[in-house]
């Protein structure tokens, strides 16, 4: 029998000043843990069944740490659209944070989405944290929880109801989801604390409950992968110069002069195991861009090649350093790409992208920005440059000291003194042709970026004038952003997800009380963070730095979903609205996470790099990801030993995934995948040493 459950209306109201304590195995909560809720919490509803209470039972289980269980024996095939348990603190929040926006009461934030979930408000005096009951979700293979948070109603929901993709990427309930005859249960943790914790960093105590909880115990049995990661750097680099190399290598003459560079882009189509014809996905290109940077490619390529003695490589690695020092300029700002024109050709009725060849370049900029989608017309982009130019302090400083390097970034560096703003902050984008800044994104995060690379020309220098620019811009960035988590940048608002384009940006969601952010925004800031605290041994640099490294560690996985058939531990998400797991922003991230446990001698940062860091290879297609090959395989069939190496940027990017190969993309960015993991890879062992890694790995 069916029953159709109405939710609205029959609820158990489980008010804390009144609250009857369950027992829950053989525990309950003590009247000073029922106290101190009291004072976080004014209420508990919880939503009836078939018009029957659940069982609901409080643990404390370390102080300032309840668990609450939530059960009940269903009997009957039940439809139930939406259930709820809802929360209302006892105090008015000033700070709310989630893992994804819920912009209107249709929205929800699915568990597609919960890498680290949690719901946190603060008052600056109290902090309240709920995190799901992940064990219960995983241990019932629930496909329908999810959370809600409504800041103008000072609510906070966890529940169960099917979820669908409605914008890229956001979430809406949808009707159809059932309880089936059996044990029901539901459950969450409450986080309450009033301490100095709570006005320095919000995100601190939740992150060390997931890694204490789950995260250290998967890593220690090897999880995400384990093994010699040279494996995978060693696939990396078959796949991009051998099997794949016609498709890859893109290798031509500027004036003269030799350069070459793996494409931006291949797909599919292009496998030499392919059975149809070739269709590139978009224009052939090279990118120095903040994303897809060669020059960051090519330095790992030759920190391999310099390391193993292959020759062959550490020309390919010179070739692409001597693209990035021909890429013209304007008073001292540079391009970010070149490109070919494309033309469509028709195959037995069929049309196919293709390019038409290297003769026919042009220079360009990224075309992720709000203005045009044509690189060719695209404006200067200053995040863009001040990564290209601080990737050359760091080649120069760390492989080869070539002055062109040098001249090439302090040139840039005299351009870019000039159109700081007189609040610090650096523009976002200058005009292709007046170079004066434009519209959007003046006062970002962005500007964290040119901070770390003046900051690394002042150590080269010793010229006072870069530090002193550096650290008006990271004023700005401390007093502006941080404070209220505005985390907007290009990728924000103009890369594949564009919801709130039009009305968000610079403005909170005020459902949620949040703006719409980006997690590279975060690394930014807190590697610049990290860089003034070197400069000038200032304590405030470093204690910021750690907040915002781990408001961006709120976006790692912490655990291992049954609904995610790839490992996922140590993987990122992006932003909160949109649906990857692990992006290939975790091999950026991990070293500064790994500096971070150094400086801050502690091991949980240590553990969290090194799984981002082994992370950053699981969506190679390769023996050794033997889940993910399973996936690649049941999307492509024709996938084949000469496709090792081929690695998509991310997994579950629409927001939807199934062990049939639904998640799985259809393509590699070399920059942003293979490439950008194998040279992280080689920094760190160049910085750390392989030992550091084994010994790290292996005391587990």
């Amino acid at each position: 029998m069916t029953r159709n459950v109405r939710i609205r209306g029959a609820s158990l109201f489980c008010c804390l000043s009144a609250l009857v304590i369950f027992m829950y195995n053989g525990h309950a909560a003590t009247g000073d843990a029922q106290g101190k809720l009291k004072l976080f919490i004014k209420e508990i509803k919880v939503d009836r069944i078939a018009g029957k209470s659940p069982k609901i039972s409080y643990q404390e289980i370390s102080p300032g740490i309840t668990k609450v269980h939530i059960s009940m024996n269903v009997h009957d095939t039940l439809a139930v659209d939406d259930w709820q348990v809802n929360i209302i603190p006892a105090f008015h929040p000033d700070f709310h944070w989630a893992p994804h926006l819920a912009p209107s009461d249709d929205h929800i934030i699915a568990q597609h989405v919960f890498r680290a979930p949690a719901l946190i408000l603060t008052d600056q005096q109290r902090q309240l944290t709920v995190i799901p009951d992940i064990d219960l979700l995983n241990s019932s293979l629930a496909s329908d929880w999810y959370m809600d948070m409504d800041a103008p109603k000072n609510c906070i929901t966890l529940g169960r109801s099917q979820a669908e993709v409605a914008e890229h990427v956001l979430f809406k309930k949808r009707e159809g989801n059932k309880f089936v005859p059996g044990k029901f249960t539901f459950g969450f943790y409450i986080l309450a604390f009033d301490d100095k914790d709570v006005q320095d960093n919000p995100f601190r105590r939740a992150l060390s409950f997931f890694w204490e909880r789950w995260g250290a115990k998967r890593f220690a049995k090897g999880e995400p992968t384990s093994g010699n990661m040279e494996a995978y750097v060693k696939h990396s680099y078959d796949w991009a110069f051998r099997s794949w190399e016609k498709q890859v290598w893109q290798e031509f003459e500027i004036e003269g002069k030799k350069v070459g560079a793996p494409t931006f882009i291949v797909n599919v189509t292009q496998s030499p195991n392919y059975p149809g014809k070739v269709n590139e996905r978009e224009f052939r290109s090279v990118w120095n861009q903040v994303w897809f940077s060669s020059l960051r490619s090519a330095s790992g390529l030759y920190r391999y090649a310099r390391r193993t003695g292959d020759q062959t490589l550490l020309d390919k690695a010179n070739l692409t350093k001597e693209l990035a020092l021909s890429y013209p300029k304007k008073n001292g700002f540079f391009y970010g790409l070149i490109g070919t024109e494309m033309e469509t050709v028709e195959i037995d009725g069929s049309k196919y992208l293709r390019s038409k060849g290297w003769e026919t370049r042009y220079w360009g900029n990224s075309n992720r920005n709000p203005y045009t989608w044509d690189a060719r017309q695209s404006p200067f982009h200053l995040l863009d440059m001040s990564w290209t130019a601080l990737l050359m302090l760091r080649w120069y400083e760390e492989l080869e000291q070539d002055v062109r390097l040098l001249e090439f970034a302090e040139d840039y560096a005299q351009s870019l003194l000039r159109v700081q703003f007189d609040n610090g902050f650096f523009p976002g984008w200058l005009d292709l042709e007046t170079l004066q800044p434009m519209t959007h994104l003046n006062d970002s995060p962005e500007s964290a970026m040119s901070v770390t690379f003046l900051l690394a020309l002042y150590q080269i220098t010793d010229n006072e004038i870069y530090k002193a620019a550096a650290l008006k811009a990271m004023d700005a960035v401390m007093k502006e952003i941080i404070p209220g988590g505005r985390w907007e940048d290009f990728e924000t608002y103009w890369s594949c997800s564009r919801v709130g384009a039009e009305d968000w940006v610079g403005k909170k969601v005020t459902r949620n009380n949040m703006y719409k952010q980006n997690n590279f925004s975060m690394f930014w800031t807190a590697e610049a963070l990290l860089a003034c605290y070197h400069a000038t041994k200032d304590r405030k640099y470093l204690d910021v730095g750690q907040r915002t490294l781990d408001e961006l560690l709120m976006t790692q996985a912490t655990w291992q979903p049954h609904f995610i058939p790839i490992k996922a531990l140590g993987g990122f998400g992006v932003m909160n609205a949109d649906g990857e797991w692990n992006d290939a922003r975790q091999s950026l991230f991990a070293e500064l996470i790994l500096q971070y446990g150094k400086e801050l001698k502690q091991e949980e940062y240590t553990e969290r790099g090194l799984s981002a860091l082994r992370a950053s290879f699981v969506m190679m297609y390769c023996p050794e990801n033997p889940d993910t090959k399973e996936q690649w395989e049941s999307a492509w069939p024709f996938f084949r030993k000469e496709d090792y190496g081929f690695m998509m940027e991310n997994y579950g990017h629409g927001g939807e995934t199934n062990a049939k190969g639904l998640g799985i993309g259809e393509f590699t960015i070399y920059d942003w995948g293979n490439g950008a993991a194998a040279e992280a890879y080689n920094r760190i062992v160049d910085h750390y040493g392989v030992n550091f890694i084994q010994e790290m790995e292996g005391s587990k």
